[in-house]
């Protein structure tokens, strides 16, 4: 049915609880599992001597939360029997690296997270599950 399935994960709780759902369809189908989380790239402002931390230093950090979000990833996968990849990407737009990943990688199927907002907050903040399900031609399961 599906052989490769990306998980995108930002490494909230609720993307812990969408985790559960990707491996046991993985785990079910056979599929691969890729696990992908995206860096948000160096906010560069017009007064660049002004900037609160060193570009080298947001980049290393940023670089050590995404590995860790990927790795927790990788480390379920692993225990539960399933084959996994992970990778971190730099990109100004989430959802557009997630459905360019889906892409590369050759995947059918993305699993994300819902946050649940709603209302004016959803309409505010937006949601990158969102900008997914309007961008994307693989299906995607949303867990909520």
């Amino acid at each position: 049915m599906y052989q490769r399935i990306l998980f995108p994960t930002d490494g909230s709780a609720v993307t812990a609880k969408a985790l559960a759902a990707a491996i046991g369809l993985a785990k079910l189908t056979g599929a691969e599992l890729r696990a992908l989380a995206v860096k948000d790239p160096f906010p560069y402002s017009a007064i660049s001597e002004m900037q609160p931390i060193p570009p080298q230093e947001y980049f290393a950090t940023q670089q050590r939360v995404a590995a860790a979000r990927v790795q927790q990833v990788l480390d379920a996968a692993a225990a539960a029997g399933v084959s996994c990849k992970g990778q971190t990407v730099e990109h100004l737009h989430p959802w557009q690296a997630i459905l360019e990943h889906a892409q590369a990688e050759g995947c059918d199927l993305l699993v994300m997270a819902s946050h649940g907002r709603r209302g004016v907050s959803a309409l505010l903040l937006g949601s990158e599950t969102q900008k997914v399900l309007t961008h994307s031609t693989l299906p995607v399961l949303v867990v909520r």
